[in-house]
Formats: C-alpha cells, sequence, structure tokens
C-alpha cells in the first residue's frame, strides 16, 4: 500500500502474470511479499500461456486456451447469478465433467468468479447428485453434455441454475475478445481476503454414514499443493499420467493441481484402462505429445496392472524393455488412498524398477506424511511430515471437567519427539498445520468435535512411530471402508440396503482384500418367506448406491449379534467369518 510509482506498478502485474523480473528495490522486495498469497493455481496460468496443460481425447490444450476459455466461462456464471459486481462472494458453484479439459476450465471459472467449486462424481446416481446439491446449497451446476440430461432434470427440481459445457470445443481457437483479462484480475487483482475465503468442497463419507462437505480454503489448497511440489520436486518438464476420479482428494490436488502449479503437463484418460495406462507408460512417440514420466494410483490400480502384464506381456524381451523403459523414463510412482499391500510392491518392484513411494493423506488434511522422493522407501511405512505439516500420535482421555491428552510422539518436517517412555506405543494419528481444512459444510458440531481441545484434527487413524517412520495401523472406527482408493462408510451402505424390501436387517464390514484393500461385505437377515442372492442385490443397488459402495460379498445369516443397547460389534463379526491365520 502507497507504492504508486510506475516501476513498481509495472513490476507487479509482471509478477502476477509469472513474469520474472529483476527487483532493484527493497520496497518491490517487500511489496511483491506482501501480495504473494494472492498467488492461486489458476492466477499462475498466464505465465506458461504457450505451454501444453492437459492432453485428452478431444485435443491438446495450452495453459492460454483453458485461462481463456475459463475467463468466458466465468461471465457466463457472474450473467447466470445475475452478479454485476463480478464476485459471487463464495457461492457453490458445482460441476459435473468427464476427466478432460472441460474440468479444469469448469474449476477455474467457478474461481474466477469468486465461488466455491463443488465436484461432483459422474458415478453417482440420481439421488447422490441430488445430495450434494441440496446440502452445499448450490447456486449454479455447469454440466459437460455427456450429463446434461441426468443432471439438469435435477438441477430444475431444486431450483438451481445450470449451464452445459462442450468438451469436444475446448480444443478450438478461443473467439475473438476472449482473451480479454476479467476486469476484477485487470485492476486491483483478488481481494485481500480471498486467501481465506471458501475454495473448493470435496465430499467424503464420515462415522454417522452422511456424506461430509470438507470445505477448503484458497491458502489452505495453496498449502497443500506447494508443500507436495517441494517434497517431490515437481518442475514444467513433469508429464503426468491421469486416471483417477476427479471428486476424491487425490485426483484433485495430487494429480491436477500440482502440475498445474508449476506449468506441467497432464495426460488424461476418461476412466482407467489397463491396457490404455500401460500403451501411455512404454509410448516412445514424443512427436506431439511428451512421453510420460510422473504416475499416481491407488493398490486397485497397480492390482490390476500387474494382472494385465502377467497375462499379455510373456515375451523376455517384452518384459526386459518394459522395465527398462520404466526405470530410465519415469521419475516418479506414487500409491495411495489405501494400504498397499508389500507383495504387491514386491512385484512391481520386479516388473518395473520402482519401489513405489507410499504416503498417507485425508480430504481434511491434505498429504500429511509421505516417504521419501530420494532415499530409503520401507515397505509399510507413510514416512515423515510433509513441509508445514505437523503430526502426533495422541491418547485422549476425557475428564468430567478437562478433555486430556498424552502425546506418544509429535513431529515436523525437521523433528521428531517421542514423550520417554513411550517409545513403540500406538495412539490416533493427529495432524495441525495450514494445510488443514476449514470445517464441514454446515456441520459445526461434527466440526468441532473433529478436533481436539489444542486444535489438532483428529484422522481417526491408528498409527505408530518407530524405526524413524510412521506406520499406519487402521481406521480407530471399523465403519470406514477402504475399497480401490474410495473411503466408504458401512453405516451409509447400511442405510441404502434396509431399504430393499428382502432385507429385514444388515450389517456392513470391510473384509481385507489383496486387490481392493478391503472388500465391502454385506452380513444380511432376510424377510421371513423370501431369499436374496448377490446377483440380486447387485442389480437391485445399482440405481440406489454409487458403484464403489455396492457390496461385492453378501452372507446370510438366522440374526445378526447385537449388545443390549443394539449395537454390532464388528471387530466379532469379521472375525467370526474371516478369521486372520495367528489371530
Amino acid at each position: 500500500a502507497g507504492f504508486t510509482s510506475q516501476g513498481c506498478v509495472q513490476c507487479w502485474h509482471s509478477w502476477r502474470l509469472g513474469i520474472r523480473r529483476p527487483v532493484k528495490c527493497l520496497r518491490k522486495v517487500l511489496y511483491l511479499t506482501a501480495l504473494s498469497h494472492r498467488h492461486f493455481v489458476f492466477t499462475r496460468a498466464p505465465s506458461f500461456a504457450d505451454r501444453l496443460a492437459i492432453v485428452d481425447s478431444f485435443g491438446h490444450h495450452t495453459y492460454g486456451q483453458l485461462y481463456s476459455i475459463s475467463l468466458s466461462l466465468s461471465r457466463d456464471i457472474l450473467r447466470a447469478l445475475d452478479c454485476s459486481s463480478g464476485d459471487i462472494a463464495q457461492q457453490r458453484v458445482c460441476f459435473l465433467c468427464p476427466n478432460d479439459a472441460s474440468y479444469v476450465v469448469a474449476q477455474w471459472a467457478a474461481w474466477m468468479s469468486g465461488g466455491i467449486g463443488v465436484p461432483l462424481c459422474k458415478s453417482h446416481p440420481a439421488p447422490e447428485l441430488e445430495y450434494t446439491l441440496r446440502d452445499c446449497e448450490s447456486s449454479l451446476v455447469i454440466v459437460e453434455e455427456t450429463f446434461a440430461e441426468r443432471v439438469t432434470s435435477i438441477a430444475d427440481r431444486l431450483g438451481v441454475k445450470w449451464l452445459v459445457l462442450q468438451s469436444g470445443s475446448l480444443s478450438q481457437e478461443p473467439s475473438p475478445g476472449s482473451t480479454h483479462l476479467h476486469p476484477q484480475l485487470t485492476t486491483t487483482g483478488f481481494p485481500a481476503d480471498w486467501k481465506d475465503r471458501g475454495a473448493l468442497i470435496l465430499y467424503t463419507s464420515g462415522t454417522t454414514g452422511r456424506p461430509k462437505g470438507v470445505l477448503t480454503t484458497h491458502q489452505t489448497l495453496r498449502h497443500q499443493v506447494t508443500s507436495l511440489v517441494e517434497l517431490w520436486a515437481w518442475s514444467k518438464d513433469d508429464v503426468i499420467l491421469h486416471v483417477l476420479p476427479l471428486h476424491h482428494l487425490h485426483g484433485v490436488l495430487n494429480k491436477l493441481l500440482c502440475p498445474l502449479w508449476v506449468g506441467a503437463t497432464c495426460v488424461m484418460l476418461p476412466d482407467f484402462n489397463a491396457q490404455k495406462v500401460w500403451e501411455q507408460l512404454l509410448r516412445t512417440d514424443t512427436s506431439r505429445t511428451p512421453r510420460v514420466n510422473v504416475f499416481m494410483a491407488v493398490p486397485t490400480i497397480y492390482a490390476k496392472l500387474i494382472q494385465f502384464y502377467q497375462k499379455h506381456f510373456t515375451q523376455c524381451h517384452v518384459k526386459d524393455f518394459i522395465h527398462a523403459v520404466c526405470k530410465d523414463k519415469i521419475r516418479l510412482m506414487v500409491s495411495g488412498s489405501a494400504a498397499l499391500p508389500q507383495p504387491m510392491l514386491e512385484m512391481w518392484r520386479k516388473l518395473t524398477g520402482h519401489t513405489l513411494l507410499e504416503r498417507y493423506g485425508m480430504t481434511e488434511v491434505g498429504m500429511a506424511l509421505s516417504n521419501p522422493l530420494h532415499g530409503s522407501r520401507v515397505p509399510g511405512s507413510v514416512g515423515n511430515p510433509l513441509p508445514g505439516v505437523e503430526v502426533r500420535i495422541a491418547l485422549e482421555a476425557s475428564s468430567r471437567y478437562q478433555p486430556s491428552c498424552t502425546v506418544i510422539t509429535e513431529s515436523n518436517s525437521d523433528q521428531t519427539r517421542v514423550t520417554p517412555g513411550m517409545e513403540g506405543r500406538e495412539g490416533e494419528l493427529q495432524v495441525r498445520g495450514a494445510s488443514v481444512f476449514q470445517k464441514y459444510w454446515n456441520q459445526a458440531e461434527e466440526t468441532k468435535e473433529s478436533f481436539t481441545h489444542d486444535g489438532w484434527f483428529k484422522t481417526g487413524d491408528t498409527a505408530v512411530y518407530k524405526n524413524g517412520r510412521y506406520w499406519i495401523l487402521g481406521r480407530t472406527s471399523v465403519d470406514i471402508i477402504k475399497s480401490g482408493g474410495y473411503k466408504i462408510s458401512a453405516l451409509y451402505v447400511e442405510r441404502h440396503l434396509l431399504a430393499h424390501p428382502h432385507i429385514a436387517d444388515v450389517a456392513v464390514i470391510g473384509v481385507p482384500d489383496v486387490t481392493w484393500g478391503q472388500k465391502v461385505t454385506a452380513v444380511v437377515t432376510v424377510q421371513e418367506g423370501v431369499s436374496l442372492s448377490l446377483g440380486e442385490l447387485k442389480g437391485w443397488a445399482r440405481e440406489q448406491m454409487a458403484p464403489y459402495s455396492i457390496p461385492s460379498e453378501l452372507i446370510l445369516v438366522d440374526e445378526i449379534p447385537r449388545n443390549p443397547m443394539g449395537k454390532v460389534n464388528k471387530k466379532d463379526l469379521l472375525k467370526h467369518f474371516f478369521p486372520q491365520p495367528g489371530k
């Protein structure tokens, strides 16, 4: 404030557009430092204008093209919501797009308009989509034409305005005038308070069984991105292959926002296909699209890639070629969102020469722990805290007058302190730092209960610190099932299954599985005089539930044991039907 010289103004505009200029005065250094928090993902795009941002099934898209189209769409949003100020003031903008450039355009346009982006899941049935639109109190939904029919009818019923995008038109040249910068961006940049304003709501399932909207601010999102960029050494020369869903943190943060932050390229496949992934990883023709050198996935995807390899790559010279290309041309391969079985890690290392980098994160905290980019990676461990992240393992005890907490271990990226006499003790993993979310949308009590009295977020995961690393032992609650990279609430599944006319009682458990991490298994008591098969249950559930939450196994019993309070001991249920050797 108060710097009015033309040189300083020029320097600020160059900084905003990402142009590196030598700074020759201390006043400019202080000024630019003060304004650095105004950098968000899409505001960096003009500095990479001619670089390739997205490659999808429709073509190649530069940062400049995506930026221009996003600006145009943001004006459509402002008109649709009758907003003349250029700022829709954190109204929620939902969007449902395929895994292609349309997703980026919708996300950026929501932010450029001053809104909070809420990505929807393309595989969710109508009731789930309607729940999200209602819960986040959406003002507008942007829908790619493929999904228009199923979404616009819901929006009309709820009185939510909508806009339709055409993915195929995004690769065309922008219309004249569409490259004009948004008035708000060309004059004063973002308001100073944008760093604390909502940017993104991602929905996750909690132990209540109802999906919860996790609200992340622009500043928090920036911290989540930059800590990963620093730790995993992202650069503009990276090319990542994207095959994950775009309504979960893994697909949004790790695989999209990180590369777009540094000016890298993201190759997006519409859906996971083992053959297509292998083709991209092994592609030798780089005349139009640069070679993929970063890959991230969930254990289920690695399992399916291994299965494809074993079936189709049988000749020795082919195996040697695959090992050589992956080892020499790919710099980083990461696994996350679920525990990685050690036999799978060993097999992948044998096939590709890569020891998968395991990390730990949650929708509420971004990425919190990671094995090192360089140095030893211990199978089963999730490493140590990311830059700017604090973690601890603690045991909480509530007294009548004051909650108390025994800290076993506390760490940041530089050091770890272990309480004497408590080495190797297990407890709940808790996280604190600038990357932690702001709140659960419209759930003040849930938000309050998810933090300790001294401000640490309670992950609900049991962990231990040993041999200089953190290890995740599993959910503190058995009501969250991790299957194929998804976190599924058992209570959510039970609630839906109880609507089936033949089901009298149900308990849903997660059964350990090498491929999926856990399988959703339903223990069911049927109504008298009727029967139920797994096939019949799946057929019915497809119209009611998200596909990844549908049970893959059905156990019929005469009665589900419950305690006097009516609760099922799911640990006992799991041990009874799926006893583990030696336990």
